[in-house]
């Protein structure tokens, strides 16, 4: 059983990699060629724009691919998403397709821009949006530096984006969200049926989101006096439940806990400070609940 698996090419290539390397797949990219090499003998890798991807998913081209959900509304692909992976190009959150104008404009509101023209990529979305709202609005096609082209070339644009930080660099106004997206593992409905590919599949999606739930977190351990084990359990944070364990001295005990990476600085101090010794600080790469 060999599973196609296409990895999209471009913005989300890297933090794709990236993430598949958590999961436990080395995936390794090479200039001269679409074709990655992955240390998995039942994988196939492709690398495909994520424009693309679903439709190659949809036809059976693929088995399986990475790509955002704005990319699968925007093909119409009938495609089984199973599995959620909230990351982008810079972040791990979701993005936003959003409606801009000029920071100039007397444009408001969708309503504003009748009759007028708009560039995006995402052109289908883009037409369903404009006609939920009742606006005919000519949309052209984007096939790149949208954010440069009001009030010119167009009167507004839809374009995505992640903080919004290249939209007011080039002097944009947003006023409207046209679609929140994120990153989806879909699969090709043929390849769900197969017994051995579903297998393969699940495997993989249960990996992914264990590298996703331990995306910045990490492992905490320590020993403590048994007299001094309420002091520190005060000192983590609420909501955690630690595993604790006798040691071969029974006046002692280990703790081991899971943290959010950006609070261990302030929490390591008065962990010690508690009677904590031992403290030691570990990536993870997974988390599978």
């Amino acid at each position: 059983m060999i599973l196609k698996l296409g990895i999209p090419k471009g913005s989300l290539e890297t933090a794709t990699i990236d993430l598949f390397r958590r999961a436990g797949f080395n995936i390794t990219t090479s200039s001269r060629s679409y074709f990655p090499m992955v240390d998995d003998p039942e994988i196939e890798c492709v690398l495909i724009r994520a424009q693309e991807m679903a439709r190659y998913v949809e036809n059976g081209l693929l088995d399986a691919g990475i790509t955002g959900l704005d990319w699968v509304r925007e093909n119409g692909a009938k495609v089984r998403p199973v599995a959620d992976l909230v990351y982008a190009k810079q972040s791990f959150g979701k993005v936003r397709w959003v409606l801009a104008v000029p920071e100039a404009s007397v444009f408001r509101s969708v309503q504003d821009l009748q009759g007028k023209i708009i560039a995006t990529e995402l052109v289908a979305t883009t037409k369903r949006y404009l006609a939920s709202h009742g606006v005919s609005a000519k949309v052209e096609f984007s096939w790149g530096a949208t954010e440069v082209k009001p009030p010119e070339l167009a009167d507004a644009i839809v374009e995505v984006t992640e903080t919004g930080s290249s939209l007011r660099a080039n002097k944009l106004r947003i006023i409207d969200t046209v679609l929140e997206s994120n990153t989806q593992f879909i699969v090709n409905n043929d390849s769900w049926e197969d017994e051995a590919k579903r297998r393969k599949i699940e495997d993989i999606a249960m990996l992914l989101e264990g590298a996703m739930a331990a995306l910045g977190k990490v492992g905490l351990m320590l020993n403590v006096r048994r007299e001094d084990l309420a002091t520190v359990l005060d000192v983590l944070p609420a909501l955690r439940n630690p595993t604790i364990s006798t040691l071969s001295d029974e006046a002692w005990l280990a703790v081991n806990t899971i943290l959010d990476e950006s609070t261990v600085r302030s929490i390591i101090p008065r962990l010690k400070e508690a009677g904590a010794q031992g403290i030691v600080e570990y990536p993870l790469n997974k988390i599978v609940m």
